[in-house]
Protein backbone atom coordinates (compact mmCIF):
# COMPACT_ATOMS: atom_id res chain seq x y z
CA UNK A 1 0.00 0.00 0.00
CA UNK A 2 1.52 3.35 -0.85
CA UNK A 3 2.02 6.18 1.77
CA UNK A 4 0.87 9.41 1.25
CA UNK A 5 1.15 10.94 4.84
CA UNK A 6 -0.16 10.34 7.99
CA UNK A 7 -3.00 12.48 7.46
CA UNK A 8 -4.11 10.89 4.71
CA UNK A 9 -3.59 7.59 4.92
CA UNK A 10 -7.72 6.91 6.00
CA UNK A 11 -8.09 7.84 2.51
CA UNK A 12 -6.44 4.94 1.36
CA UNK A 13 -8.41 1.83 0.51
CA UNK A 14 -7.20 -1.30 1.36
CA UNK A 15 -9.69 -3.53 -0.72
CA UNK A 16 -7.35 -2.05 -3.64
CA UNK A 17 -3.83 -2.17 -2.91
CA UNK A 18 -2.87 -5.70 -1.79
CA UNK A 19 -1.97 -6.57 -5.45
CA UNK A 20 -0.66 -2.98 -6.64
CA UNK A 21 2.40 -1.18 -5.94
CA UNK A 22 3.12 1.56 -8.50
CA UNK A 23 6.11 2.35 -10.00
CA UNK A 24 7.74 5.59 -9.45
CA UNK A 25 9.44 7.05 -12.70
CA UNK A 26 9.33 9.59 -13.99
CA UNK A 27 9.98 7.98 -17.69
CA UNK A 28 7.54 8.72 -20.77
CA UNK A 29 7.29 5.08 -20.24
CA UNK A 30 5.89 4.74 -17.17
CA UNK A 31 3.24 2.30 -16.42
CA UNK A 32 1.74 1.14 -12.68
CA UNK A 33 2.89 -2.12 -12.23
CA UNK A 34 0.15 -4.65 -11.28
CA UNK A 35 0.25 -8.39 -10.92
CA UNK A 36 -0.85 -10.01 -14.18
CA UNK A 37 -1.85 -13.40 -15.63
CA UNK A 38 1.07 -15.02 -16.77
CA UNK A 39 -0.78 -16.32 -20.17
CA UNK A 40 0.48 -16.12 -23.30
CA UNK A 41 -0.63 -13.49 -25.28
CA UNK A 42 -4.09 -13.24 -27.23
CA UNK A 43 -4.68 -11.64 -30.37
CA UNK A 44 -7.91 -10.38 -31.54
CA UNK A 45 -8.33 -12.02 -34.62
CA UNK A 46 -10.34 -9.43 -36.52
CA UNK A 47 -7.64 -6.11 -35.36
CA UNK A 48 -4.68 -7.98 -34.34
CA UNK A 49 -5.06 -6.09 -30.83
CA UNK A 50 -4.29 -7.83 -27.44
CA UNK A 51 -7.00 -9.48 -26.01
CA UNK A 52 -8.24 -9.71 -22.35
CA UNK A 53 -5.82 -12.43 -20.31
CA UNK A 54 -8.93 -14.72 -18.93
CA UNK A 55 -10.91 -16.76 -21.26
CA UNK A 56 -13.83 -14.79 -22.55
CA UNK A 57 -17.61 -15.74 -21.97
CA UNK A 58 -20.89 -15.42 -23.75
CA UNK A 59 -22.02 -12.04 -24.42
CA UNK A 60 -25.30 -10.47 -23.19
CA UNK A 61 -28.61 -10.68 -24.79
CA UNK A 62 -32.15 -9.73 -24.42
CA UNK A 63 -34.01 -13.36 -24.64
CA UNK A 64 -35.05 -13.30 -20.71
CA UNK A 65 -37.92 -11.83 -19.33
CA UNK A 66 -37.28 -10.05 -16.32
CA UNK A 67 -33.58 -8.90 -17.49
CA UNK A 68 -33.03 -5.13 -18.40
CA UNK A 69 -31.66 -6.22 -21.72
CA UNK A 70 -34.68 -7.56 -22.86
CA UNK A 71 -37.13 -4.91 -21.31
CA UNK A 72 -34.37 -2.71 -23.14
CA UNK A 73 -34.74 -4.37 -26.46
CA UNK A 74 -38.80 -5.55 -26.25
CA UNK A 75 -39.99 -2.21 -25.00
CA UNK A 76 -38.34 0.48 -23.16
CA UNK A 77 -36.35 1.99 -26.97
CA UNK A 78 -39.38 2.20 -28.82
CA UNK A 79 -42.08 2.92 -26.22
CA UNK A 80 -40.43 5.17 -23.84
CA UNK A 81 -37.15 6.32 -25.96
CA UNK A 82 -38.31 6.70 -29.78
CA UNK A 83 -41.66 7.20 -28.48
CA UNK A 84 -39.96 10.48 -26.35
CA UNK A 85 -38.10 11.14 -29.98
CA UNK A 86 -41.23 11.66 -31.45
CA UNK A 87 -42.66 13.78 -29.74
CA UNK A 88 -40.35 16.01 -28.79
CA UNK A 89 -39.76 16.17 -32.56
CA UNK A 90 -43.50 16.40 -33.46
CA UNK A 91 -43.59 19.42 -35.94
CA UNK A 92 -40.49 18.39 -37.53
CA UNK A 93 -41.27 15.09 -38.68
CA UNK A 94 -44.83 16.17 -39.37
CA UNK A 95 -43.36 18.45 -41.73
CA UNK A 96 -43.30 18.11 -45.67
CA UNK A 97 -39.23 17.42 -45.69
CA UNK A 98 -39.60 14.76 -42.92
CA UNK A 99 -42.04 12.72 -44.83
CA UNK A 100 -39.95 10.13 -45.89
CA UNK A 101 -37.77 10.21 -42.64
CA UNK A 102 -41.28 9.55 -40.55
CA UNK A 103 -42.02 6.81 -42.56
CA UNK A 104 -38.67 5.32 -42.46
CA UNK A 105 -38.38 6.41 -38.61
CA UNK A 106 -42.21 4.25 -37.98
CA UNK A 107 -40.94 1.24 -39.77
CA UNK A 108 -37.77 0.99 -37.52
CA UNK A 109 -40.40 1.48 -34.56
CA UNK A 110 -43.03 -1.59 -36.08
CA UNK A 111 -39.67 -3.52 -36.16
CA UNK A 112 -38.93 -3.41 -32.97
CA UNK A 113 -42.69 -3.75 -31.72
CA UNK A 114 -42.25 -7.12 -33.21
CA UNK A 115 -38.11 -7.33 -31.62
CA UNK A 116 -38.73 -11.33 -31.06
CA UNK A 117 -39.55 -12.46 -34.77
CA UNK A 118 -38.05 -9.51 -37.11
CA UNK A 119 -34.64 -10.76 -38.62
CA UNK A 120 -32.02 -8.11 -38.75
CA UNK A 121 -30.66 -6.41 -41.52
CA UNK A 122 -27.42 -4.37 -42.89
CA UNK A 123 -27.24 -0.37 -42.15
CA UNK A 124 -28.43 0.94 -45.46
CA UNK A 125 -26.05 4.18 -46.30
CA UNK A 126 -27.11 7.06 -48.95
CA UNK A 127 -25.99 7.88 -52.15
CA UNK A 128 -26.26 11.46 -51.12
CA UNK A 129 -24.20 11.35 -47.88
CA UNK A 130 -22.57 14.14 -47.13
CA UNK A 131 -19.64 13.17 -46.04
CA UNK A 132 -16.42 12.63 -47.75
CA UNK A 133 -16.17 9.14 -49.79
CA UNK A 134 -13.49 7.22 -47.52
CA UNK A 135 -15.13 7.94 -44.11
CA UNK A 136 -18.39 6.90 -45.59
CA UNK A 137 -17.08 3.83 -47.20
CA UNK A 138 -14.75 3.23 -43.55
CA UNK A 139 -18.54 3.10 -42.31
CA UNK A 140 -19.89 0.96 -43.97
CA UNK A 141 -17.43 -1.52 -43.78
CA UNK A 142 -17.58 -1.32 -40.51
CA UNK A 143 -21.12 -1.90 -39.80
CA UNK A 144 -21.38 -4.54 -42.60
CA UNK A 145 -18.27 -6.39 -40.34
CA UNK A 146 -20.37 -6.05 -37.12
CA UNK A 147 -23.90 -7.16 -38.47
CA UNK A 148 -23.12 -10.41 -41.07
CA UNK A 149 -22.58 -12.92 -38.41
CA UNK A 150 -26.08 -11.73 -37.13
CA UNK A 151 -27.54 -11.54 -40.48
CA UNK A 152 -26.10 -14.70 -41.36
CA UNK A 153 -27.15 -15.79 -37.96
CA UNK A 154 -31.00 -15.19 -39.01
CA UNK A 155 -30.73 -13.62 -35.73
CA UNK A 156 -33.68 -11.22 -34.76
CA UNK A 157 -33.34 -8.31 -32.15
CA UNK A 158 -33.50 -10.19 -29.53
CA UNK A 159 -31.29 -13.47 -30.27
CA UNK A 160 -28.28 -11.43 -31.26
CA UNK A 161 -26.23 -9.39 -28.61
CA UNK A 162 -27.53 -6.61 -27.03
CA UNK A 163 -24.71 -4.52 -26.98
CA UNK A 164 -24.93 -4.48 -30.62
CA UNK A 165 -28.70 -4.40 -31.18
CA UNK A 166 -28.75 -1.37 -28.76
CA UNK A 167 -26.03 0.47 -30.64
CA UNK A 168 -27.84 -0.89 -33.97
CA UNK A 169 -31.29 0.65 -33.05
CA UNK A 170 -29.36 4.40 -32.63
CA UNK A 171 -27.65 3.88 -35.76
CA UNK A 172 -31.08 2.46 -37.64
CA UNK A 173 -32.75 6.05 -36.42
CA UNK A 174 -29.81 7.86 -37.34
CA UNK A 175 -30.56 6.01 -41.29
CA UNK A 176 -33.99 6.67 -40.73
CA UNK A 177 -33.91 10.47 -40.25
CA UNK A 178 -31.06 10.62 -43.18
CA UNK A 179 -29.08 12.60 -40.70
CA UNK A 180 -26.21 12.16 -43.57
CA UNK A 181 -28.30 12.85 -46.73
CA UNK A 182 -27.17 16.07 -47.99
CA UNK A 183 -30.11 16.54 -50.48
CA UNK A 184 -32.65 17.64 -48.19
CA UNK A 185 -31.21 20.33 -46.08
CA UNK A 186 -33.92 19.73 -43.17
CA UNK A 187 -32.52 16.57 -42.35
CA UNK A 188 -29.29 17.04 -43.10
CA UNK A 189 -27.45 16.58 -39.47
CA UNK A 190 -30.78 16.87 -37.89
CA UNK A 191 -30.19 15.64 -33.98
CA UNK A 192 -33.37 14.36 -32.96
CA UNK A 193 -31.97 14.47 -29.23
CA UNK A 194 -31.71 18.12 -29.48
CA UNK A 195 -34.50 19.14 -27.39
CA UNK A 196 -33.61 16.11 -24.36
CA UNK A 197 -29.44 16.94 -24.19
CA UNK A 198 -30.46 21.12 -24.13
CA UNK A 199 -32.84 20.51 -21.17
CA UNK A 200 -30.38 19.16 -19.91
CA UNK A 201 -27.98 21.63 -19.92
CA UNK A 202 -29.95 24.15 -18.78
CA UNK A 203 -31.11 22.03 -15.67
CA UNK A 204 -27.53 21.52 -15.19
CA UNK A 205 -26.75 25.38 -13.88
CA UNK A 206 -27.78 24.97 -10.37
CA UNK A 207 -26.27 22.37 -8.87
CA UNK A 208 -23.17 22.51 -11.29
CA UNK A 209 -22.74 26.44 -9.80
CA UNK A 210 -22.23 24.88 -6.45
CA UNK A 211 -19.92 22.03 -7.56
CA UNK A 212 -17.99 24.63 -9.42
CA UNK A 213 -17.10 26.68 -6.73
CA UNK A 214 -15.49 23.90 -5.04
CA UNK A 215 -13.10 22.64 -7.89
CA UNK A 216 -11.32 25.85 -7.81
CA UNK A 217 -10.56 25.30 -4.24
CA UNK A 218 -9.53 21.80 -4.38
CA UNK A 219 -5.62 20.91 -3.72
CA UNK A 220 -3.09 20.26 -6.44
CA UNK A 221 -2.09 17.16 -4.39
CA UNK A 222 -3.53 13.42 -4.69
CA UNK A 223 -6.87 14.39 -2.65
CA UNK A 224 -7.48 17.21 -4.91
CA UNK A 225 -7.25 14.35 -8.12
CA UNK A 226 -9.58 12.37 -6.09
CA UNK A 227 -11.98 14.50 -5.58
CA UNK A 228 -12.43 15.64 -9.29
CA UNK A 229 -12.78 12.28 -10.34
CA UNK A 230 -15.66 11.42 -7.59
CA UNK A 231 -17.41 14.39 -8.74
CA UNK A 232 -16.84 13.17 -12.12
CA UNK A 233 -18.44 9.78 -11.08
CA UNK A 234 -20.71 10.95 -8.60
CA UNK A 235 -21.91 13.96 -9.58
CA UNK A 236 -24.76 15.71 -7.42
CA UNK A 237 -24.87 12.47 -5.66
CA UNK A 238 -21.27 13.96 -3.74
CA UNK A 239 -22.96 15.33 -0.52
CA UNK A 240 -20.94 18.69 -0.20
CA UNK A 241 -22.37 19.51 3.02
CA UNK A 242 -19.22 18.69 4.71
CA UNK A 243 -17.23 20.98 2.77
CA UNK A 244 -14.90 23.37 4.76
CA UNK A 245 -16.13 27.06 4.14
CA UNK A 246 -12.29 28.08 4.50
CA UNK A 247 -11.00 25.38 1.56
CA UNK A 248 -7.83 27.04 0.97
CA UNK A 249 -7.07 26.54 4.31
CA UNK A 250 -8.46 23.52 5.26
CA UNK A 251 -6.43 21.04 6.61
CA UNK A 252 -6.30 17.77 3.97
CA UNK A 253 -8.28 14.94 6.35
CA UNK A 254 -11.30 17.34 5.48
CA UNK A 255 -10.98 16.59 2.12
CA UNK A 256 -10.35 12.86 3.29
CA UNK A 257 -13.83 13.00 5.06
CA UNK A 258 -15.62 14.07 1.91
CA UNK A 259 -13.89 11.12 -0.33
CA UNK A 260 -14.74 8.14 2.56
CA UNK A 261 -18.17 9.76 2.32
CA UNK A 262 -18.38 9.62 -1.56
CA UNK A 263 -17.26 5.85 -0.94
CA UNK A 264 -19.80 4.42 0.93
CA UNK A 265 -21.17 2.85 -2.06
CA UNK A 266 -18.42 1.75 -4.43
CA UNK A 267 -18.01 -1.79 -5.21
CA UNK A 268 -14.24 -1.29 -5.81
CA UNK A 269 -11.67 1.98 -5.40
CA UNK A 270 -8.63 2.19 -7.18
CA UNK A 271 -8.65 5.83 -6.38
CA UNK A 272 -4.93 5.36 -4.84
CA UNK A 273 -3.39 3.93 -8.28
CA UNK A 274 -5.67 7.13 -9.68
CA UNK A 275 -3.75 9.80 -7.85
CA UNK A 276 -0.17 7.73 -8.06
CA UNK A 277 -0.20 8.06 -11.89
CA UNK A 278 -1.44 11.44 -11.56
CA UNK A 279 1.52 12.46 -9.66
CA UNK A 280 3.66 11.20 -11.71
CA UNK A 281 2.01 13.17 -14.55
CA UNK A 282 2.15 16.28 -12.60
CA UNK A 283 6.08 16.22 -11.73
CA UNK A 284 6.57 15.30 -15.53
CA UNK A 285 4.35 18.03 -16.29
CA UNK A 286 3.57 17.53 -19.69
CA UNK A 287 0.67 15.15 -19.07
CA UNK A 288 -1.93 13.57 -22.21
CA UNK A 289 -5.30 13.08 -20.52
CA UNK A 290 -7.91 11.43 -22.84
CA UNK A 291 -11.79 11.33 -21.17
CA UNK A 292 -14.19 9.57 -23.07
CA UNK A 293 -17.14 11.08 -23.03
CA UNK A 294 -20.59 9.74 -22.06
CA UNK A 295 -23.62 12.10 -21.75
CA UNK A 296 -24.37 15.84 -22.49
CA UNK A 297 -25.98 17.93 -19.44
CA UNK A 298 -24.86 17.35 -15.57
CA UNK A 299 -22.85 14.75 -16.16
CA UNK A 300 -20.79 16.10 -19.16
CA UNK A 301 -20.27 19.41 -16.88
CA UNK A 302 -18.37 16.82 -14.06
CA UNK A 303 -16.43 16.15 -17.24
CA UNK A 304 -14.94 19.58 -17.74
CA UNK A 305 -14.63 19.70 -14.24
CA UNK A 306 -12.49 17.11 -13.91
CA UNK A 307 -10.58 18.31 -17.25
CA UNK A 308 -10.39 21.86 -15.11
CA UNK A 309 -8.59 20.38 -12.59
CA UNK A 310 -6.16 18.12 -14.47
CA UNK A 311 -5.37 21.24 -16.72
CA UNK A 312 -5.08 23.49 -13.76
CA UNK A 313 -3.13 21.34 -10.75
CA UNK A 314 -0.36 20.41 -13.67
CA UNK A 315 -1.41 17.47 -14.05
CA UNK A 316 -2.17 17.21 -17.34
CA UNK A 317 -1.19 19.42 -20.42
CA UNK A 318 -3.21 18.59 -22.44
CA UNK A 319 -6.82 17.22 -22.30
CA UNK A 320 -8.58 15.36 -24.82
CA UNK A 321 -12.29 14.58 -24.87
CA UNK A 322 -13.58 11.42 -26.96
CA UNK A 323 -16.94 12.01 -28.82
CA UNK A 324 -19.54 10.17 -30.11
CA UNK A 325 -19.45 10.81 -34.06
CA UNK A 326 -23.18 11.17 -34.38
CA UNK A 327 -26.12 11.54 -32.20
CA UNK A 328 -26.82 7.78 -30.31
CA UNK A 329 -28.13 6.70 -26.72
CA UNK A 330 -30.29 10.03 -26.79
CA UNK A 331 -28.01 11.90 -24.46
CA UNK A 332 -24.58 10.43 -25.42
CA UNK A 333 -22.06 14.35 -26.16
CA UNK A 334 -20.84 15.21 -29.51
CA UNK A 335 -18.78 17.95 -30.21
CA UNK A 336 -21.15 19.86 -30.79
CA UNK A 337 -22.83 19.59 -27.22
CA UNK A 338 -19.53 19.97 -25.39
CA UNK A 339 -19.07 23.22 -27.47
CA UNK A 340 -22.47 24.88 -26.67
CA UNK A 341 -21.99 23.88 -23.04
CA UNK A 342 -19.00 25.75 -22.92
CA UNK A 343 -20.66 28.67 -24.63
CA UNK A 344 -23.74 28.82 -22.48
CA UNK A 345 -21.78 28.70 -19.07
CA UNK A 346 -19.71 31.88 -20.02
CA UNK A 347 -22.97 33.43 -21.23
CA UNK A 348 -24.26 32.77 -17.68
CA UNK A 349 -25.23 35.60 -15.65
CA UNK A 350 -22.13 36.40 -13.73
CA UNK A 351 -24.24 37.54 -10.72
CA UNK A 352 -26.33 35.13 -10.21
CA UNK A 353 -24.00 32.09 -10.86
CA UNK A 354 -20.75 33.65 -11.02
CA UNK A 355 -19.28 30.14 -10.19
CA UNK A 356 -20.50 28.58 -13.58
CA UNK A 357 -19.90 31.85 -15.59
CA UNK A 358 -16.07 32.27 -14.64
CA UNK A 359 -15.50 28.25 -15.38
CA UNK A 360 -17.21 29.23 -18.85
CA UNK A 361 -14.64 31.67 -19.52
CA UNK A 362 -11.69 29.27 -18.12
CA UNK A 363 -13.05 26.14 -20.59
CA UNK A 364 -13.31 28.37 -23.47
CA UNK A 365 -9.75 29.38 -22.77
CA UNK A 366 -8.55 26.05 -22.75
CA UNK A 367 -10.15 25.45 -26.04
CA UNK A 368 -8.73 28.12 -27.82
CA UNK A 369 -4.96 27.74 -26.61
CA UNK A 370 -5.17 24.25 -27.39
CA UNK A 371 -5.47 22.99 -23.87
CA UNK A 372 -8.67 21.26 -24.32
CA UNK A 373 -9.07 18.95 -27.72
CA UNK A 374 -12.14 17.70 -29.10
CA UNK A 375 -12.19 14.50 -31.13
CA UNK A 376 -15.21 12.85 -32.25
CA UNK A 377 -15.10 9.12 -33.92
CA UNK A 378 -17.56 7.01 -35.24
CA UNK A 379 -15.91 4.18 -32.75
CA UNK A 380 -17.52 5.54 -29.87
CA UNK A 381 -20.88 5.19 -31.67
CA UNK A 382 -20.45 0.89 -32.63
CA UNK A 383 -21.03 -1.47 -30.41
CA UNK A 384 -17.29 -3.71 -31.05
CA UNK A 385 -15.36 -4.69 -27.51
CA UNK A 386 -12.08 -2.12 -27.34
CA UNK A 387 -10.45 -4.87 -27.71
CA UNK A 388 -11.86 -4.64 -31.18
CA UNK A 389 -10.50 -0.99 -31.80
CA UNK A 390 -9.55 0.19 -35.18
CA UNK A 391 -5.75 0.69 -35.56
CA UNK A 392 -5.74 4.45 -36.26
CA UNK A 393 -7.55 5.03 -32.45
CA UNK A 394 -5.54 2.33 -31.02
CA UNK A 395 -2.06 3.26 -32.36
CA UNK A 396 -2.79 7.35 -31.49
CA UNK A 397 -3.82 6.59 -27.79
CA UNK A 398 -0.89 4.35 -27.33
CA UNK A 399 1.20 6.44 -28.58
CA UNK A 400 0.31 10.34 -27.35
CA UNK A 401 -2.51 8.99 -24.13
CA UNK A 402 -0.44 8.58 -20.51
CA UNK A 403 -3.92 8.01 -18.99
CA UNK A 404 -7.54 8.04 -20.20
CA UNK A 405 -10.53 8.15 -18.20
CA UNK A 406 -13.72 6.07 -19.70
CA UNK A 407 -17.20 7.32 -18.67
CA UNK A 408 -20.12 5.80 -18.29
CA UNK A 409 -22.06 2.59 -18.83
CA UNK A 410 -22.03 1.91 -21.81
CA UNK A 411 -18.69 2.70 -22.64
CA UNK A 412 -17.85 0.43 -19.61
CA UNK A 413 -19.75 -2.70 -21.54
CA UNK A 414 -17.57 -2.12 -24.59
CA UNK A 415 -14.63 -2.09 -22.10
CA UNK A 416 -15.93 -5.83 -21.42
CA UNK A 417 -17.46 -6.36 -25.00
CA UNK A 418 -20.49 -6.62 -22.73
CA UNK A 419 -20.29 -10.45 -21.74
CA UNK A 420 -20.72 -12.41 -18.06
CA UNK A 421 -17.85 -11.63 -16.59
CA UNK A 422 -17.23 -12.86 -12.60
CA UNK A 423 -18.27 -9.85 -10.60
CA UNK A 424 -14.39 -10.59 -9.00
CA UNK A 425 -12.29 -11.17 -11.83
CA UNK A 426 -9.38 -8.49 -11.86
CA UNK A 427 -9.96 -5.42 -13.99
CA UNK A 428 -6.31 -5.85 -15.13
CA UNK A 429 -7.05 -8.92 -16.73
CA UNK A 430 -10.36 -8.41 -17.75
CA UNK A 431 -9.53 -4.57 -19.61
CA UNK A 432 -5.91 -3.48 -17.99
CA UNK A 433 -4.22 -5.63 -20.04
CA UNK A 434 -5.39 -4.78 -23.21
CA UNK A 435 -5.99 -1.58 -23.86
CA UNK A 436 -3.69 0.93 -25.62
CA UNK A 437 -2.76 2.92 -22.43
CA UNK A 438 -3.27 3.53 -18.83
CA UNK A 439 -6.75 3.46 -17.93
CA UNK A 440 -9.50 4.28 -15.48
CA UNK A 441 -12.57 3.32 -15.32
CA UNK A 442 -15.26 6.22 -13.47
CA UNK A 443 -19.19 3.73 -13.52
CA UNK A 444 -22.07 4.08 -11.54
CA UNK A 445 -23.89 0.41 -12.86
CA UNK A 446 -26.78 0.95 -14.68
CA UNK A 447 -26.23 -2.86 -16.28
CA UNK A 448 -25.90 -6.41 -16.00
CA UNK A 449 -22.20 -6.85 -16.07
CA UNK A 450 -19.28 -6.41 -14.33
CA UNK A 451 -16.02 -7.15 -13.26
CA UNK A 452 -13.10 -6.45 -10.77
CA UNK A 453 -15.47 -5.81 -7.91
CA UNK A 454 -14.77 -6.83 -4.18
CA UNK A 455 -16.65 -9.77 -3.40
CA UNK A 456 -17.64 -8.53 -0.13
CA UNK A 457 -18.95 -5.11 -1.49
CA UNK A 458 -20.93 -7.06 -3.92
CA UNK A 459 -22.80 -9.16 -1.04
CA UNK A 460 -23.38 -5.79 0.87
CA UNK A 461 -24.95 -3.95 -2.28
CA UNK A 462 -27.19 -7.14 -3.00
CA UNK A 463 -28.50 -6.76 0.66
CA UNK A 464 -29.53 -3.68 0.25
CA UNK A 465 -30.55 -3.42 -3.22
CA UNK A 466 -32.51 -5.75 -5.33
CA UNK A 467 -31.57 -3.70 -8.74
CA UNK A 468 -28.09 -3.04 -7.46
CA UNK A 469 -26.74 -3.54 -10.92
CA UNK A 470 -29.22 -1.74 -13.32
CA UNK A 471 -30.13 1.48 -10.77
CA UNK A 472 -27.16 3.69 -10.89
CA UNK A 473 -26.86 3.40 -7.19
CA UNK A 474 -23.33 1.52 -6.81
CA UNK A 475 -20.15 2.12 -9.13
CA UNK A 476 -16.34 1.22 -9.44
CA UNK A 477 -12.79 3.43 -9.81
CA UNK A 478 -11.09 0.91 -11.78
CA UNK A 479 -7.37 1.37 -12.77
CA UNK A 480 -5.40 -0.87 -14.79
CA UNK A 481 -2.06 -0.60 -16.87
CA UNK A 482 -2.60 -0.78 -21.01
CA UNK A 483 -1.06 -2.91 -22.68
CA UNK A 484 3.06 -3.08 -23.05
Amino acid sequence: TMKISGIVCAFLLLEATSAFAPTKTNSKNHHLTIMRSTSSANTCPKTGNPLPNLPIPDPLLSLTPGTWAYDTMSRRVNEDIFQRTYEENEDSFNSPSFATALERFNKLRSELDDAANTKLRHVQFESTDGRSADVVAREEAEWKSIMQPYIDNGDTWLSAPWLVTEFYAYRRLIEALGYYDKSNSDTFMYDPFLVAKRAGLLSSVNSAENMLEKIVSLPNTKEGVALAAAFALWGNKMDLSIWPADSENASLDVFVNILNAADENLLHDDTDLLTERCEVLRERGDGKIDIIVDNAGFELVTDLALADHLVASGVAQVVTFQLKGHPTFVSDALEKDLLETVEHYSSLDPEKYPNAHAAGLRWQKYLDEGKWVCHEDNFWCQPNAMWEMPNPLRADLKERCDLSFVKGDANYRRLLGDRYWDYSAPFQDVVGCYFPCPVCSLRTLKAEVGCGMDEKQVERAKGLDDEWMVNGRFGVVQVGTGAE
